[in-house]
This record gives C-alpha cells, structure tokens and sequence, in this order.
C-alpha cells in the first residue's frame, strides 16, 4: 500500500499549473475568437450609460439635495478656500496685487530658517539652493502651485492623521476597523480615486487636494500609532504613579516620546502627497502636475523633464528637512546637554533668523524684483540671463533627437521583441480566448496558488469585471501587468540576493532605491518615452522602475534572514556559492520572495494604468478618456471598478500564495 501511495501520489502545483496552460492553450487553438467580450474606445454599454445619467443627475441636484447642500458642498468650498488662500500666499496674485502676498525671496529665506532650525547648516543651503533652482528653471510659479497643493494636503492629512493615530494606538477595537481602510487606501491605484471624487466634488484643485490627502494620510496614521505603542509600558506607568490623568500622559510623555516617529509619518505623507500632484492635474489640480501632462500629451520630453526635474527638487528639499528633523528629535542626551549650554547663542541665533525672515518676508511684499522671479539680472550694462529651463528643455529634446536617432538600433529591437514575443502572445491569450475559457483558467490557476478562498475571490472579482463591460481592455492590463512583474521578480532576485549576501552591494544600491521610491510616478515615464516613444512597452519598463525597488528590498531582506549557521553548514559540506544560493538561501526565503511578487504586481498595477496616458491603452486610456469626455464618464467610472477588482484578485492570490509558501517551508523544516 505504501508503495502504492509512493506511485499514485497527487501532481505538485508546478504540474497543475503546465497542465492549465496546455489545456488552455490546445483549447485557444481550437476556440479563437469566439465568445470574446469586446468594445470599441467610444462604445459604451447600458451599465456606462446608467453612470453617465447619475453624473448628469447629480449635476443637476447638486445645490437642493442636502447631502450635497450642506455636506458635500461644504467641504468642497472649504477646501477651495484653503487652496486659494495658500495660492495667494505663494504663488498667484493676492487681491488687487499682481503678485502674491509672500514673494521668491520671502519664501527662499523662509524655507532655509526652517531647515536650518530644523535640520542643520547643511540642508539649509540645499534648501536655499533647491528653491533658487526652482525660479531658474522658469517654474516659479507652478513650482508654488504644487507647493500649496502639497501643504494643503499636508496640513489636512496631519489635522486628521495625528488624532486618528493616538485613537488606533489607544484601542485595539479601532485598530482593527481601520486597519482594513488603511489598507485600501494604499493598495488602491491613485487614478481610481479620481473619477468618483469629480462626481462628488467636480473638477477643481479642491478634487486635487482630497485625492492627495486620501493617498497621503495612511502613513501618518500608522507611524503616529506605531510611535505611540513603542512607549515603554514602565514609563507610562510612572506618570501614572505620580497622579497624571490620561490626557497628560498622552502630552506629556508619549506625544513628546514619539515626536520622532510622528516627524516621519509626516515626512511619508509629504511624499506621498507629492507623488500625486502630476495625478491630480488630470482634475485641474494647478501646479507642475500640469506641465507635465500637458508635455507627455504632446510628447514635448524637453518641457516634460525640465517640470518633472523640478518635482524630484522640490520632494528632495522637503524630504531632507524633514528627516533632517526626525534625526534631530532623536539627538542624544550629550547633543541636547550641549545646545543648552549655551543658551545665549540659541536664542541669539534664533532672533538674527527672525529678523532677517522678516526683512526678506517685507522687501518681497513691497518690491516687485523680489517678488515675482527675474528671468535676467542686470550688472552695469551688461544683462545675465537666469533661465536655465530653456537650456535644459533644448539639452534635453537634443538628447532625445540623439537616443531616438542613434539608439534606436538597440533599444528598437528590445521594444520589438518584448512586444511581439512576450506582451502580444499573452495578450492575445487572455482576450482572443473566450472569455469563460480565461475566467476558468485563471481562477484554476488561483485554486492551485493560493486555495480555495483565493479561487472564490478571484471568480468574484472577474464575475464583476465581466459586468463592468470591460473584459478586453481588463485582461490587456493584466498582460501588461503580468509581464512586469516577471521582470519586477527576476530584478528583485538578481538584486537582491546581492544585497542580501553582500554588505557593501547593500550600502550602494539602496540610497538609489530610495531616490526612485522617492520620485514621483509621472516622472518615469519621460526618459522612457524619450527612448521608446509612446507605446505599451514605454509603460511596461516605467512600471518595473516603480516596482522593482520594493521588490528587491523585501528579497534582500529575506536573504539577510537566513540563519548564518545554516549557510555556513551548507558552506562546510562543500556547496558551491551558486549551490547556497539556489538550495538554501532562496528556498528559505520563499516567502519573502512570494511577498515581494505580491507588492511587485501592486505597484505595477498602478504605474501600468497611469502608463495609459502615453500609449498603454486599455484601462488606463478609459480612466483617462472619462475625464476628457462626458458621454465617456461612466466608462472611465467603470474602468476605475474593474482596476480595484484586478488588484483584490491578485493581492489575494499572492496573499495566499505566500503564506502557502511560508507554510510549506515551515512544514518541511519540522
């Protein structure tokens, strides 16, 4: 009977999955183009005509139906307010003025103080030099745009996040009801926000700011309440020992010890805001945003990079100073002990810093040349050009003339052959099948990964993908998203057992890892689009740039996990390094792996739907199409619905898959 066993024993999940795709495959070769669910870019269906009538039925309502009269309405007023209070502050003209109320030499003064109260000397003069940057690209103005947008955001998200916060870190009830919208507010790619809120709020930079602070506010939550747990119990115990109220504990002693924590849930926030601004231009949110995507609309790279180059400025300025201030909060007892010691010259440094922001604050509010940015400057007779934006635009669309004329013999080819060898068979596979044959074979290949749950997850999301209309231009995403993920994995292997195995690899590649999860989204796609023009494959390698660094950390990561005793065993019993690598360090960390696939399809998910606005297609151009079009709301609504589906079924099955996977190792390590 045991050998029995041995001989009929169940097919491994690698066997399963060969065997869907073959079954997939001989029946695609037999049904081809049969009962595949297709629509045209200007088709839509009775669903998408329904959701153009509530857009127009909510139009018309709109000021006597009190939902919207006293709620909806409020809130966006409010905000509008605070924007363009913010705007006439910095960047548009106040009043009767024609300049705002605060001018580029206030705000350069300004913005160098605070980082050097801050932060230090050091990114006071990045500060100032940044900011100084910003008026000699030419984007003053828009540059202050997005800096009020940013701070609008900010400011909301911090009024709201830092009480959430201590309400999560104080009951563990709470915590789980908002863990779940936390959770969805992340994971969900930002362009689904969009439509739903024009609906509500209309097009507007109050839209804007609400997408931002919806995008921007989960870290603040969760850093706010992750400095809150980490107080000592003991500490906390002591003050209650000397009669303090609840209230005073939480100001007096775990607010202030959790200060550090806090600063950088703001520091995540502010980037994360930042991130959305090209995003939110799609709602007429002002700023660089704007540039940007009125460059990419009319593949103006020059003017693209030169808007997108001062986004990066802008998000490393606020970046440094608020790190810069979380690690000022964490300075050691000597440090505090020493800048107390002479308090004098604190103060003394503070009142020279007050005064001269107040004399920089007053000569741009009186004085048109420190007002509004000068694109000259004038020494004797001689007249000096200060408007490097032109010669970076001109270097930079000479240097795409250059990549498009001479590189095209190498990355042509590669654009070519992902294309026709890789994105065109799975495409043609997911929608030129019928449909049910896809939905079965995908929801088996679920089954196989991740179970039953994971089955029955994924059959519910592609049942309501099915009714959104929108099958063809759904699995075209999927495709793309597919294929760059495989890249995103093999990156994030190849990278990151590197890392993982190797300290100084790590101490070099991860500040670039950073800097790309720092950039914002938009500005991937102009390089690519400079080397590859406007086409699916443009999104497919800006999407790997977005996802591969979370990818690579996580696998690094788990590399770095594995015992050193384990290795070094391996090691003594005459395994090779490739033999390590391959028999003990990546199958003990198959979990991390699993996990790093999962956050890799996320991440590509949203940058290939964002891809859409130069040459994506599918979901993407629908979402987009949406906000240009009225007749085409509901379907751009409805393509929102089936990227939020997409992305449930494949975080689930991932999901699933990766805690089968860590299961299956613990199981044979016992």
């Amino acid at each position: 009977m045991a050998r029995a066993a041995r001989v009929y024993r169940r097919p491994g999940r690698l066997t399963l999955l060969l065997g869907i795709l073959v079954g997939w495959l001989v029946l695609y070769a037999v049904l081809k183009g049969t009962d595949t669910i297709s629509l045209a870019p200007s088709d839509v269906t009775s669903l998408h005509t329904r959701l153009n009538d509530l857009n127009t039925s909510v139009g018309d309502n709109r000021n006597s139906n009190p939902f919207f009269l006293y709620f909806i309405n409020e809130i966006q007023v409010g905000a509008t307010h605070f924007i363009t209070f913010l705007q006439n502050l910095l960047s548009q003209p106040s009043g009767t003025r024609p300049v705002p109320v605060v001018g580029w030499l206030g705000v350069v003064v300004i913005m160098t103080v605070i980082a050097g109260r801050f932060g230090n000397w050091r990114v006071a003069v990045l500060a100032a030099a940044g900011f100084l940057f910003l008026g000699l690209q030419g984007l003053w103005q828009p540059s202050m745009d997005t800096l009020a947008l940013t701070i609008a955001a900010v400011v909301i998200c911090v009024l709201i996040g830092i009480p959430l916060g201590v309400l999560v870190a104080q009951y563990r009830g709470f915590e789980r009801v908002i863990t779940p919208v936390l959770d969805l507010m992340q994971t969900m790619p930002t362009f689904v926000y969009l439509l739903p809120l024009t609906l509500l709020f209309l097009i507007g930079p109050a839209t804007g700011v609400i997408a931002m602070v919806i995008y921007a506010m989960p870290p603040v939550i969760r850093l706010t309440a992750h400095g809150l747990q980490a107080v000592s119990t003991e500490t906390v115990e002591a003050g209650r020992s000397l009669g303090s109220t609840r209230p005073q504990q939480l100001a007096k002693i775990m607010l202030p010890m959790a200060r550090r924590t806090i600063i950088i849930g703001v520091n995540q926030t502010i980037m994360a805001a930042l991130s959305m601004v090209t995003i939110a231009a799609l709602v007429a949110a002002p700023g660089l945003g704007q540039t940007v995507l009125q460059a990419l609309e009319s593949q103006d790279v020059g003017t693209a990079f030169n808007a997108g180059l001062a986004i990066v400025v802008l998000a490393v300025v606020l970046d440094r100073v608020t790190t810069a201030a979380s690690e000022r909060a964490r300075a050691t007892d000597h440090a505090r002990t020493r800048l107390r010691a002479d308090p004098r010259w604190r103060r003394g440094a503070d009142l020279v810093a007050l005064i001269v922001t107040a004399v920089a604050v007053y000569l741009s509010y009186t004085y048109q040349l420190f007002a509004a940015f000068p694109d000259h400057l004038a020494i004797g007779g001689t007249r000096l050009g200060l408007d490097l934006g032109t010669h970076i635009e001109s270097w930079t669309s000479s240097a795409t003339s250059w990549a498009q004329r001479d590189l095209g013999s190498i990355t042509g080819p590669i654009k070519n052959g992902v294309t026709y060898h890789a994105l065109n068979p799975l495409q043609n596979l997911l929608d030129s099948s019928p449909w049910w044959l896809t939905f079965i074979a995908i929801v088996a290949t679920a089954f196989v990964l991740g179970g039953r749950w994971a089955a029955l997850i994924a059959a519910t999301c592609l049942g309501l993908v099915v009714g959104t209309g929108l099958w063809q231009d759904s699995m075209d995403t999927l495709a793309a998203t597919l294929i760059a993920t495989v890249v995103v994995v093999v990156l994030g292997v190849m990278f990151g057992v590197w890392m993982g195995r190797n300290a100084r690899a790590d101490w070099g590649i991860r500040p670039f890892l950073d800097a790309l999860q720092v950039m914002p989204a938009f500005v991937y796609l102009v390089p690519f689009v400079a080397l590859f023009g406007a086409t699916r494959f443009t999104g497919i390698v800006a999407a790997v740039l977005y996802a591969a660094p979370v990818a690579i950390k996580i696998v690094a990561d788990g590399i770095r996990g594995v015992p050193a005793e384990t290795v070094e065993a391996a090691g003594s019993s005459g395994c090779s390094t490739w033999q390590v690598i391959t028999k003990v360090q990546l199958p003990m960390s198959v979990r991390s792996l699993a996990l790093a696939t999962n956050q890799g399809l996320i991440y590509v998910l949203a940058m290939v739907v964002v891809a859409g606005l130069v040459g994506g297609g599918a979901l993407g151009f629908d979402v987009v199409a949406g906000f240009s079009q009225s007749s085409l709301f509901g379907k751009g609504l409805a393509a929102g619905a089936a990227i939020v589906l997409l992305g449930i079924a494949l975080d689930r099955v991932t999901q699933s898959a990766a805690r089968r996977a860590g299961g299956h190792v613990s199981h044979r390590a016992t």
